[in-house]
């Protein structure tokens, strides 16, 4: 039997956690048991430069331009689907919510098999972004095989949005562990990070835009300030919310405390040099920078957003989850910076819960679901025969 060819489609290879993921997960796969091929809806990105060269690379569009989803949900998934998708293949990924779904779902071979992942716990206005209703959503992913969430949160809002149950699984997030550990050793040369001993640190890492709660970080930081608190927040990561935080910052000359480092390829040197990794989210699927803190050993304080309690315990056994609103950023803040003795006993907590996101045991889970669906898929084709 020859390789199993398989297409992964995704928007695009931009500095978003899904993108990550997916290179992590494709680039470790058995390339001598899958012929992989990793095709965008829009050819831009800093991730591309980290594909394999194992991974066949495709793309719709050399650009992206404004109002793609609208322009998707115009058509047809049958239609879109014999205008992008050209080869042949055994399994077809879709690895984002939203057009990608839409595409993908137009395969008109019931032999293939088709998988669809699923990132976030959406509200039903994201939800129906990429459908004409809730009805053509609900048939569009009744004709997958497989719905694959990020965590068992974003499973349960996918099947009350949809009432579809019985067709999803949870697969966590892969990421690369050892390459992590080796990163995270690498020397800091970012004039702005500033490694003092006796200063507590604390760093974000995510696109700087609103639903990432960078904004209501900086509003509980103010408060912290006028109460007298000594750390600095470092945040790793560029976007459209900056500006408006910097001004904010600045007009409350908090700015010394408070600290943009902009992007970086390689976000885990400091994330390892800080004492503790803060996510104030509004939402997350399963946060892979969360997730990459812990595998560096460093402790997770956090919003309640999807797959946290999967992460961190019901408990707060591996890291602390606060209420998910500004008052819960602050607590949460306020509980890191004034209890400096917290610091040791969550970074053993955080090594230890590090372990449970190993590579190889999320690649290995992926890949046997793959085979199974598509032996099972074989066998009742074979039957049908």
């Amino acid at each position: 039997m020859g390789k199993i060819k398989i297409l992964f489609l995704i928007h695009d290879l931009m500095h978003g956690g899904a993108e990550k993921v997916l290179l992590n997960l494709v680039n470790n796969m058995d390339h001598e048991k899958f012929d992989i091929t990793v095709q965008t809806l829009f050819d831009v990105g800093v991730n591309k430069q980290f594909l394999s060269d194992k991974v066949h690379y495709k793309t719709c569009y050399k650009k992206m331009f404004r109002g793609n989803t609208k322009y998707f949900k115009m058509f047809s998934p049958e239609k879109l689907y014999r205008k992008y998708i050209k080869d042949d293949y055994d399994i077809l990924v879709a690895y984002l919510e939203g057009s990608c779904t839409r595409i993908i779902s137009g395969c008109p071979d019931k032999n293939k098999v088709k998988i669809t992942w699923r990132h976030f716990a959406e509200n039903e206005k994201e939800f129906l972004q990429a459908y004409r209703s809730m009805d053509e959503a609900k048939k569009i992913y009744q004709r997958f095989d497989k719905v694959v969430g990020v965590s068992q949160t974003v499973i349960d809002a996918f099947e009350d949005l949809t009432g579809l149950k019985g067709i999803s699984t949870v697969k966590y997030n892969t990421n690369e562990t050892d390459k992590i550990l080796k990163l995270c050793k690498e020397p800091v040369e970012n004039p702005k990070f500033v490694e003092k001993e006796d200063v507590l640190k604390i760093c974000g890492v995510a696109k700087v835009r609103p639903r990432k709660g960078f904004m209501r970080l900086a509003e509980a930081h103010k408060r912290l300030q006028d109460e007298g608190y000594k750390y600095h927040i470092y945040i790793l990561g560029e976007g459209e919310e900056q500006e408006k935080i910097q001004s904010y910052l600045d007009k409350n000359q908090i700015a010394d405390s408070f600290t943009f480092l902009g992007y970086d390829t390689n976000p885990y040197k400091y994330v390892a040099r800080c004492d503790w990794f803060i996510c104030p989210s509004f939402e997350e699927g399963f946060s892979t920078a969360a997730t990459e803190a812990l595998v560096v050993g460093t402790p997770v304080v956090t919003t309640l957003c999807s797959g946290m309690k999967e992460m961190l315990g019901e408990n707060n056994e591996y890291g602390i989850i606060v209420e998910n609103s500004s008052e819960g950023v602050y607590e949460g803040l306020k509980e890191v910076v004034s209890k400096p003795e917290l610091v040791e006993s969550y970074t053993r907590q955080a090594q230890i819960r590090g372990e449970k996101f190993s590579m190889q045991d999320t690649v290995d889970a992926v890949e046997d679901m793959l085979e199974e669906i598509l032996n099972e898929k074989n066998s009742i084709n074979d039957r049908n025969y």
